[in-house]
């Protein structure tokens, strides 16, 4: 069938039918990854002007590949399946983009270690580590990732989730920032092999993926400083008390310091530093155009990015106030209340009831319980 998406024409696989699984995989669900995609890419021009080259390391239909080559980066689409790379030069041709990018049929893994880029863009289905060694390997600037494998990196399918990344992940009430900072924490570790240190620029959880863009500093000292950002969360089972501490050594704590209770979890190494660079996002969001067919919908999510603190952990408010045995009032004004106590909170992208404070949980109850009560 035949998608329009950023002013193109692309020709995608069908929906599956009858329980047959299309060649190329193709999923419209994630149009608001690809807009943002570009609106990054167009931002991240402005920020380093000598990229130019762009690698989508696994282009099934190409669509990512044809929206950079349109939006004028010098594009080669890789995929290992010979029909992916059939209706990606089909699309190329559709677009007139031909003359912008090249097509290989081969292993990306094999592609990395050969070439260099100076952006490239991982978005496999499932787990991006396989792949993640040769992109750090051979990067100049940005590696983009997308991971769909969202419970074992939030911890709800734990075996796979340590199998996958190298470290513990739980599942929490901020399942999907744990997810987030499991993965920053693995593509550290993965950059910091080869001297390359790794910052987070925008990074956004949404649906069930997770997607981060990662500018790359070629110096074991920022390899250095990376690893340095790594740590372990505390996490209460009974009252969603946490904590957290810097370092790769973790030192688990046996009772809760505010309930006294023993349901005490442990995880890690995640990344504790923050997931985005706000002026970079704000500038991601002047880059989103009206035509983009989930424009409103980005610009809203780059907006709460651009705010949000940078705290290693978010709370959900109606999780807070049932464990309370409490009725939740409106956030802004929840939200009010902890700031007139002298704590700092912001909303958070992951969910509508989300929010992200300096307060310890038991700070919390006390600034909001009033208007609660």
């Amino acid at each position: 069938m035949r998608v329009t998406e950023g002013e193109l024409e692309l020709e995608v696989p069908g929906e599956q039918t009858d329980g047959i699984e299309e060649s190329v995989f193709y999923n419209p669900r994630q149009e608001l990854n690809r807009d943002l995609t570009i609106a990054t890419l167009r931002a991240y021009r402005e920020r380093e002007d000598r990229a130019e080259t762009y690698l989508d390391a696994m282009t099934a239909s190409g669509i990512r590949g044809v929206r950079a080559a349109a939006d004028g980066w010098d594009v080669t689409c890789c995929d290992v399946n010979e029909d992916a790379v059939e209706l990606a030069r089909t699309n190329l041709e559709r677009n007139d983009c031909e003359s912008r990018a090249t097509v290989e049929h081969r292993n990306s893994n094999a592609l990395m270690h050969e070439q260099v880029f100076d952006v490239i863009d991982l978005d496999p289905y499932g787990t991006p580590m396989p792949f993640a060694d040769a992109a750090f390997a051979n990067c100049r600037d940005l590696v983009c990732v997308t991971a769909t494998d969202t419970a074992p990196l939030c911890g709800a399918h734990f075996n796979s989730g340590v199998r996958s990344y190298s470290a513990v992940p739980r599942n929490t009430d901020y399942h999907a920032e744990m997810g987030v900072r499991i993965l920053l924490s693995a593509l550290a570790r993965s950059a910091a092999r080869f001297d390359v240190g790794v910052e987070p620029i925008l990074t956004h959880a949404t649906s069930h993926y997770v997607r981060t863009y990662l500018e790359l500093e070629h110096k074991a000292t920022a390899a250095d400083a990376a690893i340095n950002t790594l740590g372990h969360i505390s996490h209460c089972e009974d009252c969603l008390y946490r904590e957290h501490e810097f370092g790769l050594h973790a030192d688990p704590i046996e009772e809760c310091p505010h309930c006294g209770g023993n349901r005490m979890l442990t995880a890690g190494p995640v990344w504790l530093g923050s997931i985005r660079d706000a002026a970079f996002v704000a500038a991601v969001r002047d880059e989103i155009p009206d035509a983009f067919g989930t424009a409103e919908k980005a610009r809203d999510l780059c907006t709460t990015l651009e705010t949000e603190l940078d705290e290693p952990t978010h709370y959900d408010q109606h999780k807070l106030c049932r464990n309370w045995g409490l009725p939740a009032n409106a956030m802004d004004e929840f939200l009010t209340d902890l700031r007139k106590a002298g704590y700092a909170a912001s909303r958070a992208h992951y969910g509508g009831t989300t929010f992200k404070t300096d307060a310890s949980v038991g700070e919390i109850r006390e600034a909001t319980a009033s208007a609660l009560e």
